[in-house]
């Protein structure tokens, strides 16, 4: 029997080369716990626990303390089997989604990982209409078709960001993401303001737990709706499936728990009619090939939103070429 033999944690820092602005954080650096598993064998795998507060309630010391303890006693010794051992993870310690997700893909990756060649969207930040004007072109000229900007601060602003963008890309696929910045009327009265900018979609429009919220927006809105904060579990998917709160599920791993569960979450937001997209935290290279993994597998019915590394002065071995995200094999 092959056993986990060994977990081993650590904290990276690594320097953005722009800074990444939204409506619910400004951020100048990845913070973030990288997990070193090590089996029985000889083989080794790689996991990330980004931390964000504002969106997923960690903290560095908190992903330190979870994965140096329960979650490390949950797997050690235990024969490697990462969709046996996601229960015992994630009865170890309540949410953690991050921590839990490190761990789960670290025990994926002992078994190697194919490459992955994918396109992206990129984001631009929350910023004065004339630097998103300018963010849009640099990237358009860069190679990158979708972009995604950010929105949520001030509702005058952000009608002139969109325009903004959209006269500097005319050529682009353009979503916007709220990231819970509006309540459903603003929301609304903002996207039939832009009605004709050729939106593709917008992402959370209203707080998280306002579901009923999102379901008037997704009824109303002349745009899909892509819920993101809103869906981190089950539980959450199924909320938004009984009261037709979106058009499409974005999974990200470390809501979700790792890629034990967000396989599952794909197939029942699939079974159910939603339409299914992968994104990341702003992360480093190792929780980003995990969700370009997750994307090719699971397969996105828009272009994955994977750019979480592009925004790092050293990337590492993830390269952006011409709009897409591309990832290594990682053998055994």
């Amino acid at each position: 029997m092959t056993a986990v033999e060994r977990v081993e944690v650590e904290r990276l820092s690594a320097p953005l080369h722009t800074p990444f602005v939204t409506a619910l954080r400004r951020a100048t650096s990845v913070e973030s716990v990288l997990v070193r598993v090590t089996d029985s064998d000889g083989r080794v795998g790689y996991g990330e626990a980004p931390a964000n507060g504002p969106v997923l309630g960690t903290t560095l010391e908190g992903n330190t303390a979870v994965l140096e303890g329960p979650l490390r006693d949950a797997v050690l010794g235990r024969a490697v089997d990462p969709r046996a051992l996601w229960p015992r993870l994630d009865r170890a310690v309540l949410g953690h989604g991050a921590a839990k997700s490190a761990l789960d893909c670290a025990l994926h990756g002992l078994g190697g990982a194919p490459a992955v060649d994918l396109p992206t969207v990129v984001t631009l930040p929350v910023g004065e209409p004339d630097d998103v004007a300018a963010a849009a072109a640099a990237r358009v000229a860069e190679g990158f078709t979708d972009l995604k900007l950010k929105v949520g601060t001030d509702p005058a602003l952000d009608r002139a960001r969109v325009r903004a963008a959209r006269a500097a890309a005319p050529g682009a696929a353009l979503r916007i993401d709220a990231n819970q910045g509006w309540d459903a009327h603003t929301a609304l009265a903002v996207l039939d303001d832009l009605a004709d900018q050729g939106l593709e979609l917008v992402e959370q429009p209203v707080p998280a737990r306002d579901l009923l919220g999102l379901a008037h927006v997704r009824r109303h809105a002349p745009v899909p709706v892509l819920a993101d904060e809103s869906v981190f579990g089950l539980e959450d998917l199924v909320a938004v499936i009984r009261l037709g709160a979106a058009d499409l599920v974005n999974l990200k791993l470390a809501k979700a728990g790792g890629l034990t569960p967000a396989r599952e979450l794909a197939r029942v937001a699939r079974q159910h009619g939603l339409g299914v997209t992968v994104g990341c935290m702003l992360e480093g290279p190792v929780g980003v090939a995990a969700a370009a993994r997750l994307a090719a597998e699971v397969g996105c019915d828009v272009v994955p939103d994977l750019d979480g590394a592009w925004w790092l002065r050293d990337p590492g071995p993830v390269a952006y070429p011409a709009g897409r995200v591309r990832v290594g094999r990682m053998d055994p």
